[in-house]
């Protein structure tokens, strides 16, 4: 007689569980991030008679909160962030019109993005990146059946053209490109119909145009990455520092801390450009190094998007790790100058607490979501012509017998 086979387990069971990858890759991230943002800033503090440890007394805070948010948000009920995802983004909307009043909100580099909270400051478009993305989430999955007409578009498109314009007046272009691109992706892992998708893409260029067109300073960062050699410094400056720090760097880097680009040549060493400050202190092996984990992130969160049990969810984790993969590429294009300087953050390593605050509070999101979509699937497969696994009773359903169920 032929021996059958032994079921095996499905994928899920199988090595590391793709919340448990994540979460490593994002500990290691953060843990890296804390180190170059001391090395980055300690030097040049140091010259200007402040206190080195600062920047990395503050980074180590914020990274202690973001781990906390990390917990709390990787342990909160689906249905408790769709009900929250409202009240957000009417906070965010307030938050981003209470920024742009003088007196409130805090200038600095040339854009009104922040508000002090005491000794700590924040970004509303933070805050908006993640309540946008819940809120969209939620609408696109309960309007599935209407996404191929343009009256289901009416309400994102008003929210996403009053956000845009109050980001484009702090002025924040690279976040207004992040949060619209964000927000592209998601339309199309919903379905909406290829020809609004088309509409919406040229409508978005148009205005992106027009935005750069009207502001010489946009044209000037965006034609200067063409070529940053052509004026050194003026326009190309940060790019030709940043490439300066790369190509000084070789393959095995200066050494943990003497990089000399970071020491009042490239500005924002710290935080935009800190990839450039990797590069050259660890060389090519660390930037290759950051790069791997930041993909390791990202192709454990398209995992769990695509074990989603139910379009909603997978939305939401589609829309956190598009997100976190677009601020990315924006960061290293910019640092690398394929890609027009915007100012964006590189994720978890840069300097700042709103936004490590926020993407690794997603990322927690994302745990929470990978952890109920394993929790709901099967732990042995049933064999067709066979009974079922002795836990399962005969039911078929996966589950154990509870001990104190009657036939009632």
């Amino acid at each position: 007689m032929r021996r059958t086979r032994r079921p095996r387990r499905p994928s899920a069971d199988s090595g590391f569980a793709p919340e448990v990858v994540l979460s490593i890759a994002i500990l290691m991230l953060v843990c890296i991030g804390v180190v170059m943002v001391y090395s980055a800033s300690s030097a040049s503090a140091l010259l200007s008679d402040e206190n080195p440890s600062g920047m990395l007394i503050r980074q180590g805070a914020f990274a202690l909160v973001a781990l906390a948010a990390f917990l709390v948000f990787a342990r909160l009920r689906p249905e408790l962030l769709f009900r929250l995802a409202k009240p957000a983004m009417l906070v965010s909307f307030a938050l981003l019109v209470v920024v742009l009043m003088p007196g409130f909100g805090i200038q600095a580099n040339g854009a009104r993005s922040w508000i002090g909270l005491g000794p700590v400051q924040m970004q509303p478009s933070e805050l908006a990146k993640l309540a946008l993305i819940t809120w969209l989430a939620a609408y696109l999955a309960r309007n599935v059946a209407r996404l191929d007409r343009w009256d289901a578009m009416k309400q994102p498109l008003i929210i996403l053209t009053a956000l845009g314009a109050l980001l484009i007046a702090e002025p924040d272009l690279g976040t207004t490109l992040v949060i619209m691109a964000t927000a592209f992706v998601m339309l199309a892992i919903a379905g909406v119909a290829g020809r609004i998708l088309i509409t919406l893409a040229a409508g978005a260029a148009v205005l992106t145009a027009l935005a750069i067109a009207v502001a010489p300073y946009r044209m000037a960062r965006f034609t200067s990455f063409l070529d940053p050699w052509s004026d050194p410094e003026g326009t190309g400056f940060q790019v030709a520092q940043a490439q300066l720090a790369l190509g000084s760097g070789g393959v095995g880097g200066v050494g943990l801390g003497n990089g000399l680009q970071k020491v009042n040549y490239l500005p924002e060493a710290h935080t935009d450009m800190i990839m450039a400050t990797i590069g050259e202190e660890l060389g090519l092996i660390g930037v290759f190094g950051v790069i791997a984990l930041m993909g390791v992130v990202i192709w454990s969160g398209y995992r769990i998007a695509l074990a989603a049990p139910d379009l909603r969810l997978r939305l939401l984790a589609g829309g956190l790790v598009s997100l976190i993969s677009i601020q990315a590429i924006v960061n290293l294009g910019a640092v690398l100058g394929v890609l027009p300087v915007t100012g964006v953050p590189l994720p978890f390593v840069s300097y700042g607490g709103s936004s490590l605050v926020v993407l690794t509070a997603a990322s927690g999101i994302l745990v929470g979501i990978s952890r109920r979509s394993r929790a709901k699937a099967p732990s042995l497969s049933v064999v067709p012509g066979r009974p079922a696994a002795r836990g399962d009773r005969g039911r078929r359903d996966g589950g154990s017998h509870h001990a104190g169920a009657g036939a009632g």
